[in-house]
């Protein structure tokens, strides 16, 4: 249908959708399992083509203290069945997000997840304080920066470094915390095990796998950047290893499923895996309406497997 408030050329391809089959993400109820992932959202373009509070969640871009102008160009190249990206967390900084991003997704009628950056423990804290007490229903704590305070090193990957942090960020707020957890680590149960012993309340994964495309014609790399993150199709079996591998020894901690998701059957895989819900990112960016078609895909997948249905409904997985 055509929005009345929106240009005739702008066409919000989805009527509104009946959801069927809800989730609880720490204790916070989701309309339906699929939410945006961060850094891949941007309300500007997509409220052209659906309506935002239609999804189970939107993650938003990182807002970092201050504004962050990101890296030096070329930051994207092309991978196999993947995208390669090095943006650096380009954002105008959380007081932007507080008066302008912020507002416009409550008014729309969004549940939304405020995802937080910072390069040390400092910036973290800042940014916390100022979305302690904002309309965001949740924060999400991306701990794969890297992390000054730690010799560059991300905090993801160190978990006394991440226990020390979550240790300052948890006292400030009474919102719920997730902890988006970096793939690059030997064993991604340790970090996620760290996290939720000092105060997480969810875990999201997995943030971008570290990789790099070189130009044979000069022999350098493609990004200004060297290397950069990994998303999309080829990331699909990664991420859903780190889900079920976090959920068997984490068996009541709330898990959000990110990686390779562009289709309702994929998100399935990953509430079989054992999250409780997930969120689309890379697909978004070449299908802007890819979360809200694969929540409805989902949706009717949900029908036929009644068990799963009402076990997300619950708070609970399938493992």
């Amino acid at each position: 249908m055509i929005d009345s408030n929106q240009n005739d050329n702008h066409i919000n391809i989805y009527e509104p959708h009946e959801w069927k089959h809800s989730t609880k993400v720490a204790g916070v109820e989701w309309k339906n399992p699929v939410g945006t992932a961060s850094g891949t959202f941007q309300y500007a373009a997509v409220r052209w083509f659906y309506d935002v509070s239609q999804l189970g969640a939107v993650s938003t871009k990182g807002c970092s203290p201050v504004p962050w102008e990101g890296n030096p160009s070329p930051r994207t190249a092309e991978g196999p069945a993947s995208n390669l990206n090095a943006v650096g967390l380009q954002n105008p900084g959380v007081d932007h997000y507080l008066e302008d991003d912020l507002p416009k997704l409550k008014k729309a009628g969004a549940l939304v997840v405020a995802n937080v950056a910072g390069h040390c423990d400092d910036d973290y804290m800042q940014v916390v304080a100022k979305l302690a007490d904002s309309d965001a229903d949740m924060l999400e704590i991306n701990v794969s920066c890297p992390n000054v305070t730690h010799g560059g090193m991300s905090v993801g990957t160190d978990p006394v470094a991440l226990s020390s942090l979550m240790d300052k960020l948890r006292p400030m707020t009474d919102k719920p915390i997730i902890v988006k957890l970096t793939p690059n680590v030997t064993d991604i149960t340790v970090p996620a095990r760290a996290a939720v012993e000092h105060g997480a309340d969810a875990l999201s994964m997995i943030n971008t796998v570290l990789g790099m495309r070189l130009n044979i014609r000069t022999g350098e790399p493609i990004i200004a950047n060297k290397t950069g993150g990994v998303s999309g199709p080829a990331v699909l079996p990664i991420g859903i290893a780190a889900v079920y591998r976090t959920r068997t020894v984490l068996p009541d901690i709330p898990i959000i499923g990110i990686g390779g998701i562009d289709s309702g059957e994929k998100a399935l895989e990953y509430l079989y895996a054992g999250a409780n819900a997930v969120e689309v990112g890379a697909a978004a960016l070449f299908d802007p309406v890819a979360p809200l078609r694969i929540a409805r895909e989902l949706d009717d997948l949900l029908d036929s497997r009644p068990e799963l249905a009402a076990k997300l409904a619950a708070g609970n997985t399938w493992r």
